[in-house]
């Protein structure tokens, strides 16, 4: 039986098995190191060029946009309160071992970050702990995460083949739970549960901490590891609004094109960029139609944030989320650990809802915000002194926040993805076991670094 780990870890020794045939018909890099150009500052391009620092590997890094982290994106909405939210990348999971492990060697705490859900429902309001599933529904949800470890490999690629809600359904869920589970589960995989792989999803639940890997932060902000990285690896290596446009490759190596004119050689090249930002390259020769064909299938996760800073924490429970059937899915603090009597709640929308709170004025969005809280706790816009709104489905480089393995493509569109394309190798979440997550693209990138010889 495989597991999603398991899984990865094959396509990376098939990769490898590539790596090796072709090295066996090319020249190896006697007597010198291989340089290597590495495209993206997020985390899976910093930490691949961490890990070749400490091999004493030469790299240097394109980066498109005006700032490191790619799609971790910290930002200080109160700067004289010192209050940081993420626009990007949230969470770091209890079981997420690697990031855990840098944050420890870069001297950056960690603080908790678990929150306990309160619930808006056919309008009424349920405060944390006095709602759950019917009690039929849990003993069958437990049922179905210990079987999976039971799962044949057979059994998997089928249950890839059709949707998570499908899949709920199949299995008993209905009512209540199903609408309790679409709206819970949507906020994890940014798109209606009907277009997320029923495998993809259960291997999350399955292989997750309890509270599914949203657990932890990094003590002023996720970007400060990034931060610290750029220190360690040399900020002269890292090259800002560097959009790469044409990629050439041939026997002698990689040359690089940028649509500034700058123009960049060396030995190998890793591919960091989502899918959307890799297609968008002149490759030379081209990517094999299997892997182009892959990246246009391959969704990413359409989700709004916008951030709230109230001068004071009305919601009174540091602890705070809560998940609403209304336009605003899901709020959360966003401040959680942050001293200052000022807070900030997230609201969080994704899908088709996020589309549409995007394209509304703050005015809208606070409309939209008191009428789902409002009857609960009061005149929550009275408070309001700042907002801010990020759509991650208009970034420019990803058009979503992370990858979305719909039906049928865990197995059949990741080891497409993945496929070394002569002196390049493909990086990112979406090539991940922890997949949508930071421990995924530091993993991957690392995993990238190591292939190259």
């Amino acid at each position: 039986m495989l597991s999603r780990r398991q899984f990865i870890r094959q396509a990376g020794l098939a990769t490898a098995a590539v790596l090796l045939s072709s090295q066996a018909n090319s020249s190896f890099f006697i007597g010198r190191k291989p340089t290597v150009i590495i495209i993206g500052s997020g985390f899976a391009g910093l930490a691949a060029a961490l890990a070749l620092h400490r091999r004493g590997i030469s790299s240097i890094i394109l980066e498109a946009r005006n700032r490191i982290g790619g799609r971790v994106f910290s930002y200080p909405i109160d700067p004289a309160e010192n209050l940081v939210i993420e626009l990007g990348a949230e969470w770091v999971g209890e079981s997420h071992t690697r990031i855990k492990e840098l944050c420890g060697e870069f001297e950056l705490p960690l603080l908790n970050n678990q929150l306990d859900t309160h619930l808006v429902y056919k309008g009424a309001y349920h405060p944390k702990g006095s709602w759950d599933y019917s009690e039929s529904w849990k003993k069958k949800f437990q049922a179905m995460l210990e079987n999976y470890q039971h799962l044949s490999d057979k059994q998997k690629e089928e249950i890839d083949r059709i949707d998570w809600w499908r899949y709920l359904v199949n299995n008993g869920c209905e009512g209540r739970d199903l609408d309790l589970r679409e709206l819970l589960d949507s906020t994890d995989f940014g798109e209606s549960i009907r277009h997320v792989s029923a495998f993809a999803a259960l291997a999350e639940y399955a292989e997750s901490s309890e509270k599914n890997e949203m657990d932890l932060k990094i003590k002023g902000g996720n970007g400060m590891l990034a931060e610290r990285i750029a220190d360690r690896i040399g900020r002269e290596h890292i090259h800002l609004q560097h959009r790469v446009t044409r990629i050439v490759q041939n026997r002698q190596g990689v040359k690089v094109y940028c649509d500034n004119g700058k123009e960049f050689t060396a030995d190998k090249l890793i591919c960091t960029a989502p899918t959307f930002a890799a297609r968008k390259i002149q490759w030379e020769p081209g990517l094999p139609e299997a892997q182009l064909q892959a990246m246009n299938e391959l969704q990413y996760a359409r989700i709004n944030k916008n951030p709230l800073l109230f001068s004071n924490r009305f919601w009174k429970d540091e602890s705070f989320d809560l998940v609403s059937d209304q336009l605003p899915h899901y709020f959360y603090h966003a401040s959680k650990g942050q001293a200052s009597s000022k807070g900030v709640l997230i609201s969080y929308t994704i899908g088709d809802k996020a589309a549409v709170v995007a394209n509304q004025d703050d005015a809208w969005r606070s409309a939209a915000v008191q009428q789902t809280l409002g009857p609960h706790f009061g005149n929550v816009t009275g408070w309001l002194e700042k907002q801010v709104n990020y759509y991650w489905g208009n970034d420019e480089f990803s058009h979503g926040a992370y990858a979305m393995y719909g039906p049928g493509q865990w197995f059949g569109l990741m080891p497409k993805l993945r496929k070394k394309h002569m002196h390049t190798y493909f990086a990112g979440e979406h090539l991940a076991d922890w997949q949508g997550f930071m421990e995924g693209a530091i993993n991957s990138g690392e995993e990238a670094a190591e292939m190259v010889k």
